[in-house]
């Protein structure tokens, strides 16, 4: 029997609000415990310990995951099996280090049997389950509590809401410390060379940045028609201005300055470019990090950026249309 479509997405609705009610109910409870555990995790990362995150079944995903995103946020974070912990990998735990250990119900056998093992090598235990009752979370140092009024499977068998509700705080854990140990993006980018995340935040204005014969530049005492030639030349939809005895940027003009100008009659071609250009536009230094720069471009909704040095004057432009080609959008 096919299924039709009113009901596919009537049940989907449903399991997605089912996930949604998990998430409002654990940030609702959340409470100091939280915060214990933050400042405890934060402690162990300043001593140079390492964070294990451990579960068992789909918890075990949820703390591969983990695991992988406060790496990404520069605390070292390792996954240890549970099963195969008992037989050798319990050597890469140390004195110091702080174990995650995810499980809903807190009564998973493998999980329960690490923690006496842990805590004989001095490592704290903080359980991420949503069982406060439970024996992991009587034996924990630390708790990381989420609420899951009732599960999305209709069969109430398969982890759905339970498993995006421990993500969830697994992540907000994450977010907390990177914020609160002043992670900035060039720091993020050391962990993420590769791929275009890491293209976009490794580079920098200057690698994106129109020069030389593309950068058309001109002193704003000259006329518009001279300033569209310049910006017919460079292939450029805009044109910086600037004074003529400092160099500094004073304006912009661009493509639809240039249409605006021809309302203003007759002879408008032989005026100074400067009574049309924009005064004071947006402009970025050439360290900048490239996503600045596409931030600049969102939060303004502009077409180009001037790039000046410290002195103020003109030295890039930031084309809008050359983004996507540079695939930092």
């Amino acid at each position: 029997m096919s299924l039709a479509t009113k009901t596919a997405l009537a049940r989907a609705r449903a399991c997605i609000q089912i996930e949604i009610d998990a998430l409002a109910e654990t940030a609702r409870t959340l409470d100091k415990s939280f915060a214990d555990t933050a400042r405890a995790v934060e402690a162990s990362a300043a001593a140079g310990a390492k964070l294990i995150f451990s579960g068992i079944g789909k918890s075990a995903h949820i703390a591969q995951k983990l695991a992988g995103t406060f790496n990404s946020t520069g605390i070292p974070s390792c996954f240890l099996d549970a099963v195969h912990a008992l037989h050798g990998d319990l050597g890469l735990c140390a004195e110091g280090d702080h174990a995650i250990l995810a499980s809903n119900s807190g009564q998973s056998e493998e999980v329960l049997r690490l923690v006496p093992v842990l805590k004989r090598f001095g490592v704290k235990i903080t359980a991420l389950t949503s069982a406060p009752d439970s024996d992991l979370a009587r034996h924990a140092d630390h708790l990381l509590l989420y609420r899951v009024p009732r599960e999305a499977c209709p069969l109430a068998l398969a982890p759905t809401a339970s498993t995006t509700a421990a993500l969830a705080l697994g992540d907000a854990l994450a977010m907390v410390l990177l914020q609160s140990r002043g992670v900035t993006r060039e720091d993020f980018a050391r962990y993420h060379p590769a791929g275009n995340l890491g293209r976009l935040l490794l580079l920098k204005v200057r690698d994106i940045m129109r020069t030389g014969d593309r950068l058309p530049v001109m002193r704003d005492t000259g006329s518009l028609q001279n300033a569209i030639l310049a910006m017919t030349a460079a292939k450029s939809g805009s044109i910086a201005l600037t004074h003529p005895g400092t160099g500094k940027l004073t304006g912009i003009l661009t493509d639809g300055d240039f249409r605006r100008s021809a309302l203003t009659g007759p002879g408008f071609l032989e005026k100074p470019v400067s009574a049309f250009m924009t005064r004071a536009p947006k402009v970025i230094g050439e360290d900048a990090l490239g996503v600045e720069a596409v931030r600049m471009f969102e939060a303004h909704k502009i077409d180009d950026l001037i790039v000046v040095d410290r002195a103020g004057r003109p030295v890039g432009l930031v084309d809008g249309q050359d983004l996507p080609k540079l695939k930092v959008v």
